[in-house]
């Protein structure tokens, strides 16, 4: 059972925060055998710390059942605070800045571009298990999964026969026009797509593209994935493969196709510096690195970062990397550079 509550922000740009408390109530069923994440080294301090506090930019819909299965096997109350990327990390730049010891774990695509000094250096027994190119060298954060980047259509609107086969075929779909959206954020896409087609020939090639389908630059990568499914837009030019897979699986007509390059972030997980509850931190760190934690995040189609989670539907993970893989993690200062020509190309400032 979980309970709801909003706590209130100390701004008015926080009141959108959800904030979620995921109790169990009474005594869970003992099992026969402690799952392997279950670290004992960590279990007594952590319970004994009695609570967490979970910053994270993913729906509630998935957060919450997920942290109560944390729950369910420690006993540790969690509370589940939800926004979006650019809310939480303003808001613990803020926080940081104020000695404030306010959250435990943070969960969104965005830790490794945070000022190192605001993470704890920890190494978690399950990153063993996880991809190398998941786990930060500096250990202040690790991939829970795997973030593709890769093209959607409608399957209502569009045929696959006619889906173009890379991307200069998307200059010659006039016909398009209006039809397609990006997200406003996608600089990450763009700095692949310029690295793998040479500056010069990729900022050639953007333009040709936007000439060509005048994208709408769209807010939010799921509001897209869900616009795409409902048919507003017949083709995303580029999402968040876990997020198409997510309405696929709920129903919508959506589906993906892979074009060199595909660009890949992570889902990342990270303890704060300041946690008020360090052991129950890295208890629950431990705990969404875990086989258990990425077979039921790959439910909604997220893909793991573990060898031994199937994608769902089977098979994404070796379509994606029949293509050429790019992954892209940046500083902040990155970040502004691409964002800035990412404007400039597709919004002409």
């Amino acid at each position: 059972m979980s309970s709801v509550a909003t706590r209130a922000g100390p701004s008015k740009s926080w009141i959108s925060l959800v904030v979620l408390s995921v109790v169990a109530f009474g005594i869970a069923p003992a099992a026969a055998q402690s799952p392997p994440w279950l670290d004992p080294a960590l279990l007594p301090a952590a319970k004994a710390e009695g609570s967490l506090v979970v910053y994270s930019s993913t729906n509630e819909q998935e957060g919450l059942p997920l942290f109560k299965m944390f729950t369910d096997a420690t006993g540790i109350k969690v509370d589940y605070v939800r926004a979006s990327d650019a809310i939480l990390m303003s808001r613990m730049a803020i926080e940081f800045r104020a000695d404030q010891r306010s959250y435990d774990v943070l969960h969104t695509g965005t830790i490794n571009k945070m000022p190192p000094q605001m993470l704890a250096a920890f190494e978690p027994t399950e990153a063993t298990n996880i991809s190398a190119d998941a786990r930060d060298p500096s250990k202040r954060w690790y991939g829970v999964y795997t973030n593709y980047n890769a093209p959607a259509y409608n399957t209502d609107k569009v045929k696959a026969t006619e889906l173009p086969k890379s991307y200069e075929e998307f200059a010659r779909r006039k016909e398009w026009a209006g039809k397609v959206a990006i997200d406003g954020t996608d600089n990450e896409w763009l700095k692949a797509i310029l690295q793998h087609y040479g500056e010069q020939k990729g900022i050639e090639l953007v333009k040709n593209i936007v000439a060509a389908l005048k994208p709408v630059v769209t807010d939010g990568h799921l509001a897209m994935a869900r616009a795409t499914g409902a048919g507003e837009y017949w083709i995303s030019l580029n999402n968040y493969v876990n997020l198409t897979l997510n309405v696929k699986l709920g129903g919508g007509p959506i589906d993906l196709w892979a074009l060199d390059p595909v660009t890949l972030m992570f889902g990342q997980v990270g303890v704060n510096a300041k946690a008020p509850h360090p052991n129950a931190a890295r208890l629950a760190a431990n705990f969404m690195l875990s086989q258990e934690c990425q077979q039921f995040l790959a439910k909604f189609g997220r893909l793991p970062t573990r060898n031994d989670v199937a994608s769902n539907p089977p098979g994404i993970v070796d379509l994606l990397t029949q293509k050429k893989v790019i992954t892209v993690l940046m500083t902040p200062g990155e970040e502004r550079k691409w964002q800035r020509q990412f404007d400039q190309l597709f919004r002409g400032r």
